[in-house]
């Protein structure tokens, strides 16, 4: 499995890019996956559903399960948030994993930044960041690309990685 981050400020596009890079990856034959880290307290649950209300009950662990998906929802009830490999461990095997979220993992990422966000830019402070998408003019050292070039950003990736 190869592993792949994007870094960079809440509102600089991730999620936009990697929206779209997925299907680039996936009809290049990849198997991919994604694991996005998420601020505090989330919800992929809904008040009055069964599993919701099991969890809410006590459960550590609900599996709910279909013809169509599964998903296993665990609760840390005040234990320490799991490592960045710990939680890779869950996942089932695959040929590209996309990771977003994870600012200071030790793997190789895409900076993505727009000046919009009125924030610094990660690649100074964090050697693990290989290249920088970008819509504007920065003065970097590491590649920069067109944060609109979805195609030139999937080539990168895979070169980078030696998928392609």
């Amino acid at each position: 499995m190869k592993i792949f981050g994007f870094a960079g400020y809440s509102g600089s596009g991730k999620t936009t890019l990697i929206e779209q890079l997925i299907p680039r990856f996936v009809r290049k034959g990849l198997r991919v996956s994604l694991i996005k880290h998420a601020h505090h307290t989330f919800d992929v649950d809904q008040p009055g559903k069964d599993s919701y209300r099991h969890r809410h009950a006590g459960a550590t662990e609900v599996l709910v399960t279909s013809s169509r998906r599964w998903v296993l929802m665990h609760e840390l009830r005040g234990e320490p948030e799991p490592s960045f490999d710990e939680q890779i461990r869950h996942l089932s095997p695959c040929d590209l994993l996309l990771v977003e979220g994870f600012k200071f993992a030790p793997i190789p990422k895409l900076e993505v930044w727009r000046a919009e966000t009125g924030e610094a830019l990660l690649h100074p402070n964090d050697p693990h960041i290989v290249a920088l998408a970008s819509d504007a003019e920065v003065e970097t050292a590491l590649p920069r690309l067109d944060l609109n070039d979805v195609d030139g950003v999937a080539g990168f990736v895979l070169r980078h990685l030696r998928l392609a």
